[in-house]
């Protein structure tokens, strides 16, 4: 189980964050790692006028584990969401994860919530450029573009397929729909009659919009390219 500390007390001029603790293994826990821990990011954030709103340990939790499996990181997270606290402190990067990959995408899901880790013992860690992350990042991102574009063929693939069975693929609704049987063969034959009479399609919209033939969706007149195609 997480071991959840919320303090209320802050300074006024300090600035609130949050206190990560884990520990790897049950025998970990009656240690000296959480202490070490916490002395480290006491000693960071006095150093920068910080001061723990809340103080989170998750116990006997792998550092290979994604945060999503840990109910105290996101306790946590949720702590810092609803009292607006957009810092998170750890010992260092392992202490987060272990696993480069699980503390990459740890850290963006935690950015994507406007949320800043911070590893006290290397502040600038996850924004620096060491050839390791920038290769993790670099794969990261292709794997992002390569399930983008892959839901981009799926997605086709499945239009055709409707099309193929359908004549027409699941979307936009046609003109037809819209209107329904009788109001759409009427339409059909005032344009003939209008055309008949000389009325150009720009005209035509205008007339028809005076009968009330009108765009389902947004109540404006006919495109003439709608007409053309009756």
């Amino acid at each position: 189980m997480p071991n959840v500390n919320y303090i209320s007390s802050r300074g006024n001029m300090s600035i609130p964050v949050g206190m990560y603790l884990r520990t790897s293994s049950a025998t970990n826990i009656d240690g000296d790692s959480q202490d070490r821990q916490v002395d480290a990011i006491l000693g960071y954030a006095k150093a920068n006028g910080m001061e723990i709103a809340v103080k989170v340990s998750d116990l006997a939790v792998k550092g290979s584990d994604s945060i999503h499996d840990r109910k105290g990181f996101a306790k946590l997270i949720q702590y810092c969401l609803d009292n607006n606290v957009d810092t998170i402190l750890c010992e260092n990067a392992s202490r987060f994860a272990r696993d480069v990959i699980v503390q990459e995408l740890g850290y963006r899901e935690l950015k994507a919530l406007n949320l800043q880790l911070i590893p006290v013992d290397a502040p600038d860690y996850f924004t620096g450029d060491s050839p390791s992350l920038n290769m993790i990042r670099q794969i990261l991102g292709a794997v992002s573009e390569f399930e983008k574009s892959n839901l981009v063929h799926k997605l086709r693939v499945s239009r055709e397929r409707i099309k193929a069975k359908k004549g027409k693929c699941e979307g936009r609704k046609s003109l037809m729909e819209h209107y329904g049987n009788d109001k759409f063969n009427k339409l059909k034959k005032e344009v003939k009659k209008l055309r008949g009479n000389g009325v150009s399609y720009q005209k035509a919209t205008i007339i028809l919009a005076e009968q009330g033939y009108l765009q389902p969706t947004t109540g404006k007149a006919l495109h003439k390219s709608q007409l053309m195609r009756l």
